[in-house]
Protein backbone atom coordinates (compact mmCIF):
# COMPACT_ATOMS: atom_id res chain seq x y z
CA UNK A 1 0.00 0.00 0.00
CA UNK A 2 1.22 3.56 -1.21
CA UNK A 3 0.50 5.85 1.62
CA UNK A 4 0.45 9.79 0.68
CA UNK A 5 0.54 12.24 2.97
CA UNK A 6 -1.86 15.07 1.63
CA UNK A 7 -4.27 18.19 1.80
CA UNK A 8 -7.98 16.82 2.62
CA UNK A 9 -10.07 20.11 1.54
CA UNK A 10 -13.19 21.46 3.52
CA UNK A 11 -14.94 24.39 4.46
CA UNK A 12 -17.43 26.68 2.38
CA UNK A 13 -17.68 27.11 -1.09
CA UNK A 14 -14.43 29.40 -1.78
CA UNK A 15 -13.58 29.40 1.71
CA UNK A 16 -11.34 26.49 1.66
CA UNK A 17 -9.66 25.14 4.76
CA UNK A 18 -7.54 21.35 4.58
CA UNK A 19 -6.94 18.84 6.89
CA UNK A 20 -3.78 17.30 6.30
CA UNK A 21 -4.03 13.56 6.15
CA UNK A 22 -2.34 10.21 5.85
CA UNK A 23 -4.15 8.11 3.75
CA UNK A 24 -3.81 5.66 0.91
CA UNK A 25 -2.40 7.06 -2.67
CA UNK A 26 -5.44 5.39 -4.63
CA UNK A 27 -8.12 7.08 -2.49
CA UNK A 28 -9.97 10.14 -3.55
CA UNK A 29 -8.76 13.41 -2.14
CA UNK A 30 -11.46 13.68 0.11
CA UNK A 31 -12.16 9.99 0.30
CA UNK A 32 -11.23 7.60 2.67
CA UNK A 33 -7.69 8.50 5.35
CA UNK A 34 -5.57 6.87 7.71
CA UNK A 35 -5.11 9.46 10.35
CA UNK A 36 -5.74 13.48 10.41
CA UNK A 37 -2.31 15.01 11.55
CA UNK A 38 -3.06 18.56 11.30
CA UNK A 39 -4.65 21.08 9.39
CA UNK A 40 -3.69 24.41 6.83
CA UNK A 41 -6.01 27.15 6.96
CA UNK A 42 -4.57 29.46 4.00
CA UNK A 43 -6.98 32.25 3.99
CA UNK A 44 -5.80 33.47 7.40
CA UNK A 45 -3.43 36.20 7.51
CA UNK A 46 -0.50 34.97 8.18
CA UNK A 47 -1.79 31.51 6.86
CA UNK A 48 -2.51 28.86 9.52
CA UNK A 49 -0.27 25.51 9.81
CA UNK A 50 -0.07 23.06 12.70
CA UNK A 51 0.71 19.97 12.43
CA UNK A 52 1.36 16.65 15.32
CA UNK A 53 5.05 16.79 14.70
CA UNK A 54 5.60 13.30 16.51
CA UNK A 55 2.89 11.65 13.79
CA UNK A 56 4.36 13.28 11.09
CA UNK A 57 7.96 12.06 11.65
CA UNK A 58 6.46 8.06 12.45
CA UNK A 59 4.94 8.51 8.92
CA UNK A 60 7.61 9.87 6.94
CA UNK A 61 10.19 7.22 8.78
CA UNK A 62 7.27 4.09 7.73
CA UNK A 63 7.64 5.57 3.86
CA UNK A 64 4.64 7.83 3.54
CA UNK A 65 5.43 10.17 0.94
CA UNK A 66 4.25 14.11 1.42
CA UNK A 67 2.49 16.02 -1.37
CA UNK A 68 4.34 19.03 -3.15
CA UNK A 69 2.11 21.28 -1.08
CA UNK A 70 2.57 19.36 2.03
CA UNK A 71 6.24 18.78 1.92
CA UNK A 72 7.11 22.56 1.62
CA UNK A 73 5.00 22.96 4.49
CA UNK A 74 7.03 20.30 6.40
CA UNK A 75 9.94 21.82 4.95
CA UNK A 76 8.65 25.32 6.63
CA UNK A 77 8.62 23.44 9.53
CA UNK A 78 11.91 21.86 9.44
CA UNK A 79 10.94 18.32 9.77
CA UNK A 80 12.02 17.28 6.03
CA UNK A 81 14.95 18.44 4.26
CA UNK A 82 14.37 20.62 1.10
CA UNK A 83 13.66 17.99 -1.64
CA UNK A 84 15.55 18.92 -5.15
CA UNK A 85 13.30 17.28 -7.12
CA UNK A 86 9.04 18.16 -6.78
CA UNK A 87 6.86 15.12 -8.13
CA UNK A 88 5.26 17.52 -10.60
CA UNK A 89 8.09 19.89 -11.36
CA UNK A 90 10.09 19.64 -14.91
CA UNK A 91 12.96 18.57 -14.55
CA UNK A 92 16.10 20.95 -15.66
CA UNK A 93 18.56 19.64 -18.71
CA UNK A 94 21.82 19.94 -18.56
CA UNK A 95 21.71 22.54 -22.22
CA UNK A 96 18.99 24.47 -20.16
CA UNK A 97 21.19 25.02 -17.34
CA UNK A 98 24.43 25.33 -19.04
CA UNK A 99 22.71 27.68 -21.26
CA UNK A 100 22.39 30.03 -18.22
CA UNK A 101 19.64 33.14 -19.01
CA UNK A 102 21.68 35.13 -21.91
CA UNK A 103 20.96 32.08 -24.39
CA UNK A 104 18.13 33.62 -25.68
CA UNK A 105 19.99 35.50 -28.36
CA UNK A 106 18.11 38.87 -29.82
Amino acid sequence: MAVRIRLRRTGAKKQASYRIVVADSRSPRNGRFIEIIGHYNPRTEPPTFEVDEERARYWLSHGAQPSDAVARLLEKKGLIAERKLRDNARAVTETENAAGPDAEGG
